[in-house]
C-alpha cells in the first residue's frame, strides 16, 4: 500500500517528493553518522553511571537523597562534557532555565554582552529591554546589557564582540534563530566566536542557549569553549518523552550558582523531588539522537521539496546545520496560512483542527501555528510557525518519526496545490 491509499496526495507531488528525497541521501548518510556517534556517547555514559532501576524512583517533600536525580546529572554531564549540570522536570521552559541561569550568576552592577544580536522575544522582559519597571528584571537589580548586532550576513561581528567586553560578566550567544532567517551556528562558528570572547576577556563567563541544538553535532557548546549551556527538555533534550522541564550544565561552581537560585542559598542541588518523572528524563535522553536525526530528516526533505517547488529555504538541504529549524519563505499570507493547515493535517494529535493567525502576546504581527503534539509546545515534535509578515516565512521544527513527517511535508505541499497556489 501507499501513502495515497490513506492519504489524497497528488501523484505527481508523491514523484517530485521521492526525487527530492533521493536528492538528501548524502544529507541523510551524514545526519546517521552524528545520529551513531551521539548515542554510542549517550549510552556509554548510562553504562559509566551504573544507570539502573532504582533511579526511577519517586521521592517527595523535599527529595533529600534522591539517587535518581543524581546520577541523572552525573549522565547529562557527561553526555554534554561538562562538569556538573542541573536536570530538573521543575524548569517550566528554556526561558525559565535560562533566566535561572542568568539570576544565578549575575549580580547588580554586572554587565552581560549579547554577543549574537537581540536575544529571543521571551528574554525581554527577564532582561529589562521590554517591561514595566519595578517588574524584578535584571535591569531592575542593576545588571547592564549590551546587545552586539549581527554582521548583515548574520554572523557574528566579531571584531565588534573583541571591542566591547572589557568589564563584562557574561557574553551571551544564543545559538538557534528564533524569527530570524540566519542560519542556526554551527559549531565551528560557535569555536571561532568563543576564542574571540576569551582572548577579549579571559574570565568571562561564556553562556550558551543551546536550544534547538543538541545532538546536531558531534559535541557540544562546552567542547569548545562555553562555561555553561541551557536548554528545555521539550526540544531536542528530551527525546520527545520528557513532558516538562530543562537543564542548566557547565563549569561546577556556576551550576551550584545557579541550583541555589532555583531552589535557595544553602541547599541548591541537595532538594527537590522528582515525583517519578526522572524515567522519562532518563528515557527521553535515551531516544534524544534518534529523534533529532528524525527531526533533521524533515528538515532536510521539507527544504529540498520546497526549494523543488520555488521556495527559498534556510538552511538549505546541504548547508551545515546548527539546530533543527528550517525556515521557509512562503512569500505570500495566503501560503503560509496554507502550509500550516497542511502541517496540522499531518499531526498525530488534532489533526481535525484547522490553525488560523491570531494576536499572539508579545508579538508585532499576527501569528499562526500549527502543531499537533503529544506534549504541548514540544517543538521536538513536528511544528510550523510564523508571523504574518514579508517574506511570511514558516519555521519548521521537529519530527519525532521521520516517515511520519515526511507525511506531513507532503500534506502542507498538498494544500497549497490544492488551493491552487504552487503549479506543477
Amino acid at each position: 500500500m501507499a501513502i495515497h491509499d490513506f492519504f489524497e496526495i497528488d501523484s505527481r507531488l508523491e514523484t517530485l517528493a521521492e526525487q527530492a528525497e533521493a536528492n538528501c541521501s548524502a544529507c541523510f548518510a551524514n545526519i546517521d553518522r552524528t545520529a551513531r556517534h551521539n548515542s554510542a556517547k549517550v549510552l556509554k555514559a548510562f553504562a559509566d553511571n551504573k544507570v539502573s532501576e532504582a533511579c526511577f524512583g519517586a521521592s517527595t517533600g523535599y527529595g533529600y537523597g534522591d539517587f535518581g536525580r543524581d546520577v541523572l546529572d552525573k549522565v547529562w554531564a557527561q553526555v554534554l562534557g561538562t562538569e556538573d549540570a542541573l536536570v530538573r522536570h521543575n524548569f517550566v521552559s528554556g526561558t525559565h532555565a535560562l533566566s535561572v541561569a542568568l539570576f544565578g550568576l549575575l549580580r547588580p552592577d554586572d554587565e552581560i554582552v549579547f554577543v549574537t544580536g537581540t536575544p529571543y522575544d521571551t528574554l525581554h522582559e527577564v532582561i529589562g529591554i521590554t517591561g514595566t519597571a519595578g517588574n524584578g528584571s535584571l535591569k531592575d537589580f542593576g545588571v547592564r546589557y549590551k546587545i552586539i548586532d549581527l554582521t548583515p550576513e548574520g554572523k557574528p561581528d566579531l571584531k565588534a564582540v573583541s571591542e566591547n567586553l572589557k568589564g563584562a560578566k557574561i557574553a551571551y550567544i544564543q545559538r538557534s534563530r528564533g524569527y530570524d532567517l540566519r542560519t542556526a551556528f554551527t559549531i565551528a562558528e560557535l569555536k571561532e566566536l568563543c576564542q574571540t570572547i576569551r582572548k577579549a576577556n579571559p574570565e568571562i563567563i561564556i553562556m550558551t542557549d543551546n536550544c534547538y541544538g543538541e545532538f546536531v553535532e558531534e559535541i557540544e557548546p562546552p567542547a569548545i569553549g562555553a562555561d555553561i549551556i541551557i536548554g528545555s527538555m521539550i526540544k531536542n533534550a528530551g527525546g520527545g518523552i520528557a513532558r516538562t522541564g530543562g537543564y542548566i550544565a557547565g563549569k561546577s561552581n556556576l551550576v551550584e550558582l545557579c541550583a541555589y537560585r532555583l531552589t535557595c542559598v544553602g541547599l541548591g542541588k541537595e532538594v527537590g523531588c522528582t515525583l517519578g518523572m526522572n524515567r522519562e528524563l532518563f528515557q527521553g535522553l535515551y531516544l534524544a539522537p534518534d529523534v533529532v536525526a528524525n527531526a533533521l530528516k524533515t528538515a532536510s526533505f521539507a527544504s529540498e521539496l520546497f526549494t523543488m517547488l520555488g521556495f527559498k529555504c534556510t538552511p538549505s538541504t546541504n548547508d551545515p546545520k546548527g539546530d533543527i529549524v528550517t525556515a521557509i519563505e512562503l512569500e505570500t499570507p495566503e501560503n503560509l496560512i496554507a502550509f500550516c493547515q497542511g502541517i496540522q493535517k499531518g499531526s498525530p494529535v488534532d489533526a481535525y483542527v484547522t490553525p488560523e493567525p491570531w494576536d499572539m502576546p508579545g508579538y508585532e504581527n499576527q501569528v499562526i501555528m500549527a502543531a499537533g503534539a503529544f506534549t504541548n509546545g514540544a517543538s521536538i515534535e513536528l511544528s510550523a510557525d510564523g508571523p504574518l509578515r514579508p517574506p511570511y516565512a514558516a519555521w519548521l521544527q521537529g519530527g519525532l518519526s521521520w516517515n511520519s513527517g515526511r507525511i506531513s511535508i507532503l500534506l502542507a505541499a498538498q494544500e497549497l496545490l490544492n488551493k491552487n497556489l504552487i503549479q506543477l
